[in-house]
C-alpha cells in the first residue's frame, strides 16, 4: 500500500513515542511511505522552530525521508474547498503520488474526507486499516 505521511504525523512520529512511530515503523516494513516536498519543508521549519532541532538533525532526518518516495510539488493545488489552503497542496500531493492513504491528524482535511479523491485518515485509521489486513 502507498501511504502519504501529513507533517504532523511526521513529527510525532520523529518526537514522541506512540502510535505514530509505529505507524512509520509497519508503514517502512511492509508499504511505501510517501510525503510531498512542501511537508519536508514543513517538517524541517517545525522540528528546528518548535524542537530546536540542529542543522545536522535536520539533514538526518531529510536524508532519511529522502530515501522513501517524495512527491515534487504538484503544478495546482487540489481544487477541493479546504479551510486551510496549503492543505490543498498536500492533497494534491497525495493524489500526485497514487497514495491509497492519506494519513493526518490535520482536521481541515479529515473533515472533507468524505469528498477527497484519496482515503483520508487518521493515524488510528491507518494503524486499523494496516493490522486489519494482515
Amino acid at each position: 500500500m502507498r501511504i502519504f505521511l501529513d507533517t504532523n504525523v511526521l513529527v510525532s512520529a520523529l518526537t514522541a513515542r506512540g502510535l505514530s512511530a509505529d505507524l512509520v515503523r509497519a508503514i517502512l516494513a511492509d508499504h511505501d511511505l510517501l510525503t510531498g516536498e512542501t511537508n519536508v519543508a514543513e517538517l524541517r521549519r517545525v522540528l528546528r522552530d518548535r524542537f530546536h532541532a540542529t542543522v545536522s538533525q535536520l539533514d538526518a532526518v531529510e536524508a532519511w525521508l529522502r530515501q522513501q518516495t517524495i512527491v515534487p510539488k504538484p503544478r495546482r493545488a487540489s481544487p477541493l474547498a479546504i479551510r486551510d489552503p496549503d492543505d490543498q497542496w498536500v492533497l494534491a500531493a497525495a493524489v500526485a503520488g497514487q497514495a491509497d492513504l492519506l494519513v493526518t491528524g490535520d482536521k481541515d482535511l479529515l473533515v472533507v474526507a468524505t469528498q477527497a479523491p484519496v482515503a483520508i485518515v487518521t493515524p488510528r485509521g491507518c494503524w486499523e486499516r494496516l493490522r486489519s489486513h494482515e
